[in-house]
């Protein structure tokens, strides 16, 4: 970070949307709002801080409130488990009329900040939707990808957001989410962040970021600023400490879980984005696509009772707005179109479709 004598001229920056991806309760806000102090713009208004995050989000609201209609419309949930909703919310992202929408809300804000900070725990379900629009809006879209280890966000969601769902669940979830964002990922510049590292020295680590991904405010940043950061950051911050060996998990998803976590923990290290640990990240995506297949076709009966007491009668082929899963006939891969289909790795598609019975 750079001493000046006045404020970087903004004008001669090129124009960026930094993306923050990752699971909720990873440390997504604490980055979000760091850059912010740094000089990059958080479009306007704000998702409020609240008990859960006194020291704020980080968040615009308008994106928030998108990502929300875009779920709903998919039938999927914030922190769903299912492999298939990557699908579902795949098919909105596809969309040229969502795309537009986003372009032109970039748009408005780009013209008087250059270097946008967009960050949503929704967001990783969108991100291609978010790409192409900043594409379109003559932006760079960006990716900084928090990494927390999953005991401590399942534990940080089961207490700050009240989830009932079990740990198993969490877990699952954390796994689902950051393997298909790590995919999602590999066509644009990113940067992996350990929570960790960003409240032991967030100064070296987000000169990481700014270095990686050529975020001029960062690189630029002024002596007060830097005091600004200094007195938002607070070791505390990380409050829930919980480890796997705390957490009732089944064995192969905690065996998943564990691998997961070391493989993407070592992105954060030089050279540590290899070919070679994508595609083990590939073999860990199939493998948790399996596991997750098998836990729903044997609990089918569970999910009819639950229908039926709820007064939904038996499903019939369509997902509720909870995340509930599929009993109808048409397979996920008969639902996914062709251009989905071609951009998921061979291994992946493999295992989808051992998952689903198909033969081919």
């Amino acid at each position: 970070m750079s001493e000046q004598t006045g404020p970087p001229d903004p004008a001669t920056y090129p124009r960026t949307v930094l993306l923050v991806a990752g699971a909720g309760r990873s440390g997504t806000s604490t980055l979000a709002v760091l850059l912010q102090i740094l000089g990059m713009h958080v479009p306007q208004p704000e998702v409020a801080a609240d008990a859960s995050n006194p020291k704020g989000f980080g968040e615009p609201r308008w994106a928030v409130d998108h990502h929300d209609r875009l779920l709903a419309r998919a039938g999927v949930a914030v922190g769903d488990a299912r492999p298939q909703a990557w699908f579902d919310t795949g098919q909105l992202a596809a969309s040229d009329e969502e795309r537009a929408t986003v372009a032109s809300w970039l748009e408005g804000h780009l013209a008087d900040h250059p270097e946008l900070v967009v960050k949503d725990p929704r967001l990783s379900w969108f991100l291609g939707l978010w790409r192409v629009a900043a594409e379109r809006a003559q932006a760079r879209p960006v990716v900084a990808t928090m990494l927390r280890p999953p005991a401590e966000v399942a534990g940080s969601r089961a207490k700050y957001y009240n989830n009932k769902l079990g740990a198993a669940h969490l877990v699952a979830s954390w796994v689902n989410m950051l393997l298909h964002t790590e995919l999602a990922t590999r066509d644009t510049d990113r940067a992996f962040v350990r929570y960790a590292d960003l409240l032991d020295d967030w100064v070296r680590t987000t000169q990481h970021v700014g270095r990686t991904l050529d975020l001029r405010h960062v690189l630029d940043a002024r002596s007060e600023q830097v005091r600004d950061g200094h007195r938002f950051i607070d070791p505390s911050l990380r409050r829930i400490t919980v480890t796997l060996d705390e957490l009732d998990l089944p064995a192969r998803l905690r065996e998943i879980t564990e691998e997961s976590w070391r493989e993407l923990d070592a992105l954060v290290e030089p050279a540590g984005d290899n070919a070679e640990r994508r595609a083990t990240l590939d073999q860990l995506l199939a493998a948790y696509v399996d596991l997750y297949a098998e836990s729903e076709a044997i609990s089918r009966s569970t999910v009819v009772a639950a229908t039926a007491r709820a007064g939904g009668g038996v499903p019939g082929g369509t997902v509720d707005r909870g995340g509930s899963p599929s009993l109808g006939e048409t397979s996920l891969v008969d639902r996914v179109p062709h251009g989905l289909r071609a951009a998921i790795p061979p291994a992946l598609r493999r295992g989808l479709r051992k998952a689903l019975g198909k033969q081919r």
